[in-house]
């Protein structure tokens, strides 16, 4: 019975609504309300204030609920492992990305392999991505950047070089290859702070003490380019994610290493979760090395 009740508790928890939980569990509003004030009442804590429109969680509502969350993942995972004798003809891979270029190719690659798993994919920053796993809210995730945490496990996927857009008409376009110090003082796009592409030459520029002048920050991949294309200044990107576009050239720096990075991302405890390992493997099949 204390199943039944903890499952309807968790799922009033995140929908912060009898309603809303019942709908998720196909089952009466009534129901619902019952199970969760018999588990206050059998164990005599308070896990929600009532308030008019939504419930808050208690301090011992909190504390549950961090453990329900561990506890269903667990629920999902046994559901995962008996699919896995019917080599994964059903389920659902839930992926956690910053941006579409790397993600994509993998996802390519998994879908060819397994083309009756259902895939959804959740875009946002880097932070969003780890709390996603974290929080059993997705399986992996594909970060530039990753800070250790032994709660983690990352998976070096590729490290394509940084290189400077330039627009028609700037002096350097149509250049293979260009020194670093050739930026000084040209107008430059920069990234938002944080971008793991804008660190890269950030630490460049400063390691060579080159000073271009920086007249704009933007945080799109795609607004940065047409603002290139436009004549506003260069910019950077990862020779992954540059588009051939002939308003664009990409140029290579000949004297400085300056790269990104792709990472899959997972919870070490999952290691050995089937779906998992099938995302990995799909992943590393396409690595290739960068020059």
């Amino acid at each position: 019975m204390h199943y039944t009740q903890l499952r309807a508790f968790h799922h009033v928890a995140r929908a912060g609504s009898m309603t809303g939980a019942a709908r998720a569990l196909s089952v009466s509003q009534p129901t619902v309300t019952a199970q969760v004030k018999a588990l206050e009442r059998h164990f005599d804590v308070e896990l929600f204030t009532r308030g008019r429109r939504r419930l808050r969680l208690t301090e011992a509502g909190l504390g549950l609920y961090a453990i329900t969350q561990r506890f269903l993942a667990q629920e999902k995972e046994a559901i995962d492992f008996l699919n896995q004798s019917r080599e994964l003809k059903t389920g659902h891979l839930r992926v956690g990305v910053v941006g579409p270029y790397h993600a994509t190719d993998m996802l390519a690659a998994f879908n060819t392999r397994y083309p009756d798993i259902y895939v959804s994919v959740a875009i946002g920053n880097s932070r969003d991505a780890v709390a996603g796993l974290i929080d059993y809210r997705t399986d992996v995730a594909v970060l530039a950047h990753i800070d250790p945490d032994p709660r983690l496990t990352a998976i070096p996927f590729s490290r394509p070089p940084v290189v400077v857009m330039a627009y028609r008409g700037h002096r350097l376009f149509g250049r293979r290859s260009i020194r670093l110090e050739q930026l000084e003082g040209e107008r430059v796009i920069m990234r938002e702070p944080g971008s793991t592409t804008r660190r890269a030459f950030e630490d460049a520029l400063a390691e060579r003490a080159v000073k271009p002048r920086i007249v704009m920050e933007i945080a799109s991949r795609e607004a940065i380019r047409e603002a290139v294309a436009k004549g506003i200044g260069l910019s950077v990107v990862s020779e992954a994610e540059f588009i051939p576009d002939p308003r664009l050239s990409a140029i290579r720096v000949s004297n400085s290493s300056i790269y990104t990075y792709a990472h899959i991302v997972h919870l070490t405890e999952r290691s050995d979760a089937r779906i998992v390992r099938a995302f990995v493997d799909a992943a590393q099949a396409l690595r290739r090395p960068h020059a």
